[in-house]
């Protein structure tokens, strides 16, 4: 998790990134598509209209295929960094920063972000932005990658940049932290925050090939502190080598893990329901447990129960 003024990523490079990705995204979406099936499914239990919903980073449009029409959803705005992909999109998408909304306060009922908050250098500031373009009462519910990602990639490429040129850069990019959203969450204001995860499994003939795939979903590294220049070709087949010995199945492919983190929250309203004030109980728990109550401090004699 990042604070205002701290550069992890390389902006520039997340967006050249994602227009290399453009022409051939349908073909390396499918992680895309996926979590944006989970993310609508969640609307489902939410028995509300959303007259005016943000696709927070929409790419091609994948959320918005799925969402509109759906789950109460009626018009939907998409932004994201990366012209070539707003020219998949359909209807109403704009080129705009995750990091800098230009949207008035209070101006969404929903706000939906599918795998586009990882890459942003201030997240606590990204979640108040979109918390104050909600409306009262109105709903936040993201996916973003979780910091299990990879985990296969990042040791077998961190092994391999050891071995082979004496020393190691972040070659994978940093995720965020399950246990941090909640709390960000309430810091940017928001009410009824609720964390979970899942993950994802997927399996490759070849490291190499979970390398192509990722360059052509446009999630290739982006941290700032990245080393420039080209990978060297032996510590990349090197890392291949060493992924394959570690993780290889009994049928030669190799799992790639993707932890998925959802945040869940809403912006406050009156309505909302709050915690009871300390004191302001009506039953006492020594009551109900049928137990005797004794002051703070007071001790039980040596032997009774």
């Amino acid at each position: 998790m990042t604070q205002a003024g701290m550069e992890v990523f390389d902006r520039r490079l997340v967006r050249r990134h994602r227009e290399r990705a453009a022409a051939r995204l349908e073909h390396h979406d499918f992680l895309f598509r996926e979590v944006a099936e989970r993310l609508v499914d969640r609307l489902a239990d939410t028995k509300r209209h959303f007259p005016l919903t943000l696709d927070l980073g929409c790419r091609g449009g994948e959320l918005a295929r799925l969402a509109l029409g759906r789950s109460g959803i009626e018009r939907l705005v998409g932004i994201d960094l990366t012209l070539g992909l707003l020219r998949r999109a359909e209807g109403l998408a704009l080129v705009a920063d995750e990091e800098a909304l230009p949207f008035a306060d209070a101006s969404f009922d929903l706000i939906l972000s599918n795998l586009a908050l990882h890459w942003v250098n201030d997240l606590p500031g990204a979640l108040i932005q979109a918390r104050r373009a909600l409306k009262p009462d109105g709903l936040f519910l993201a996916a973003l990658l979780g910091g299990e990602t990879l985990r296969e990639l990042r040791a077998a490429l961190l092994e391999a940049e050891v071995e082979v040129e004496g020393g190691a850069g972040p070659r994978v990019s940093p995720f965020a932290d399950l246990r941090d959203g909640g709390a960000l969450l309430q810091r940017a204001g928001f009410a009824l925050p609720v964390v979970d995860r899942d993950t994802i499994a997927v399996t490759y003939p070849s490291a190499l090939a979970l390398m192509r795939d990722l360059r052509g979903m446009g999630e290739t590294n982006a941290v700032a502190a990245l080393r420039r220049g080209f990978s060297r070709r032996t510590t990349l087949l090197r890392a291949a080598a060493l992924y394959e010995e570690r993780f290889a199945g009994p049928d030669g492919r190799i799992p790639a893990t993707f932890e998925v983190i959802y945040l869940t929250a809403w912006a406050p309203h009156a309505s909302q329901q709050k915690a009871l004030k300390p004191g302001s109980a009506t039953a006492r728990l020594a009551a109900a447990l049928d137990s005797e109550e004794r002051p703070a401090g007071d001790k039980v004699p040596r032997g009774a129960r």
